[in-house]
């Protein structure tokens, strides 16, 4: 069974039954007085909350019509006023010290650490910093040694025979020739008196010939007698003659070359054993270089190998080079920071300007003392950026030590007392024009501006506005002007794209029609002349 229950006022319209004339019954009566509280109830609710809302709305009509209404939207403003702007360059940095004691490796080839003291420690003169490993070293020593003891004995064997040699020249000058000389010279003597006697003997059997007392056979014996002491004669002569021209020479050139073979083998011995023993006092050298001292009292620390630098760190295990940097003594009351300088703003970085660096717990203000003229090596560790190294000399200052970081923010360029708006006001157009909008009685403007300095935040204006007047911010965002300024094109490339489109393909039009069905992107706030080279506050 189904109980339709209407309030008063509709069910005497609707029925066009009186209320009264309906049967009473005991259990509906209680029912329908319920009803009828609750739906009053609900009905006052529900009209407070239709008042509040029409009340909301009258306000908010009231507010917009006490507002100037424009059809590009809200903006925010600013006011231009005069001020100071700072044109500033921010670089991180590292300290160091411009004063290094650097400790090299003195020890040929490659050597191992087996110990070195902890980077940033204070040391003593003479304290031990570093040791190398020494048995590679002591082999050598014991080898060199043993060279240079036989090429020693060598050299010593072959001096003497040099000695020899040339005291063989001198004993044959002195000694031999002039004894054989004086026996042929002997020979020579009795060979003439040989001669004369057989001569004598000659005229005498031949006058006793001639007398009859000698026969002619005696005398033909005398007469070859005198043949041979001449022919004896003659071949002392000549022994004499070939000492003196060619025995002489002969013997004097093997006795000198037998000498000079002697000198130039001892020299060799002599050489050998000095390399020998060079080798030894050298090996003997480095095994005291094995173990590095301080050279003076300071703070020690290890050098930092470049990415772009083969160069192993200096740590336990590590193998170092000969003239490798082992160790750094940095001079702490001459500090300096090196910053990279980007190619753009190298020209507008020069020595003598002022830098403000920022550590972690001071601000100290320093000086550029040197650019370089050659960029830092680049490479996938720098992102490919070209940059120069910049040298800030720090004032002398407590507790300044190598490797803190900094944030250096050089000064560039500083104008006082002039014209600036934000860098969000300005609109940079593909014309190469600046312009921005300002607030009027007749509403927004357009205005063209021309600028001077800039940084991360504000813009010099030199012309264009004047102080008091208030710009619009991001115009872009607001002001459909603003967009339709961002978007223009120069007139060459706008004509160049007409005649492009004019010869262009049918199925480029249809491309370009699809295209142009696309929804535009918004446009994006191009960046005002010069923003980006630098930043700084203002």
């Amino acid at each position: 069974m189904v109980t339709e229950v209407f309030p008063d006022a509709q069910a005497s319209s609707d029925s066009g039954v009186d209320s009264t004339n309906r049967p009473a019954d005991g259990r509906a009566a209680p029912f329908a007085a319920s009803f009828a509280a609750s739906s009053s109830g609900a009905g006052r609710w529900m009209f407070a909350v239709g008042s509040g809302i029409l009340l909301l709305v009258v306000v908010g009509v009231a507010v917009s019509s006490l507002l100037p209404s424009t059809p590009d939207g809200p903006q925010l403003t600013y006011r231009v006023v005069l001020g100071d702007l700072h044109v500033t360059v921010t670089e991180p940095g590292t300290l160091e010290s411009s004063e290094n004691t650097e400790i090299r490796c003195k020890v040929r080839g490659q050597n191992t650490i087996t110990s070195v003291v902890e980077s940033g420690s204070i040391v003593k003169e003479g304290e031990e910093l570093l040791r190398l490993d020494t048995l590679l070293i002591e082999e050598q020593i014991h080898e060199r040694s043993k060279y240079a003891h036989w090429c020693k004995a060598g050299e010593v064997q072959l001096k003497a025979h040099m000695n020899r040699s040339e005291l063989a020249v001198k004993a044959y000058l002195e000694g031999e020739f002039v004894e054989r000389l004086t026996d042929l010279e002997k020979f020579l003597s009795i060979a003439k008196s040989s001669v004369l006697t057989a001569r004598n003997m000659l005229d005498h059997d031949r006058m006793m010939a001639e007398r009859g007392y000698v026969s002619s056979l005696k005398v033909e014996q005398r007469e070859f007698q005198l043949s041979q002491a001449k022919m004896n004669l003659i071949i002392q002569e000549t022994n004499i003659d070939v000492l003196k021209r060619f025995t002489k020479a002969e013997r004097l050139e093997r006795l000198r070359g037998e000498l000079k073979s002697a000198t130039a083998e001892y020299k060799a011995a002599a050489e050998r054993t000095f390399a020998d023993e060079h080798r030894r006092d050298v090996a003997i050298e480095e095994f005291k270089h094995c173990v590095v001292k301080a050279p003076r009292d300071g703070m020690v620390i290890h050098p930092k190998a470049a990415r772009w630098k083969n160069a192993p760190e200096v740590q336990e295990g590590a193998t170092v080079y000969k003239n490798q940097v082992l160790l750094l003594m940095p001079s702490l009351d001459k500090m300096q920071i090196t910053i990279g300088i980007h190619e753009s703003i190298l020209k507008r970085i020069t020595p003598g300007l002022e830098a403000k660096v920022t550590l972690p717990d001071r601000t100290l203000q320093g000086e550029i003392i040197s650019v370089a003229k050659v960029a830092r090596p680049a490479g996938w560790w720098s992102g490919n950026v070209v940059k120069y190294d910049a040298v800030i000399q720090l004032p002398r200052s407590r507790d300044l030590k190598p490797g803190m970081s900094a944030e250096v923010e050089v000064l560039i360029a500083s104008r006082k007392n002039v014209l600036t708006v934000p860098v969000a006001a300005i609109v940079q157009t593909e014309n190469n024009e600046t312009l921005c909008w300002i607030t009027t009685p007749q509403g927004i403007k357009k205005q063209t501006l021309q600028t001077g300095e800039n940084n991360d935040k504000f813009v010099e204006v030199i012309s264009g506005l004047e102080a008091g007047q208030e710009v619009v911010l991001n115009p872009l965002a607001f002001i459909t002007e603003a967009q339709q300024e961002a978007l223009k094109i120069t007139g060459s490339a706008k004509t160049a794209d007409d005649e492009s489109s004019e010869t262009g393909k049918p199925d480029d039009s249809a491309k370009s029609k699809s295209d142009s069905s696309k929804p535009k992107p918004k446009p994006k706030k191009p960046a005002p002349k010069g923003q980006g080279v630098a930043f700084s506050s203002r």
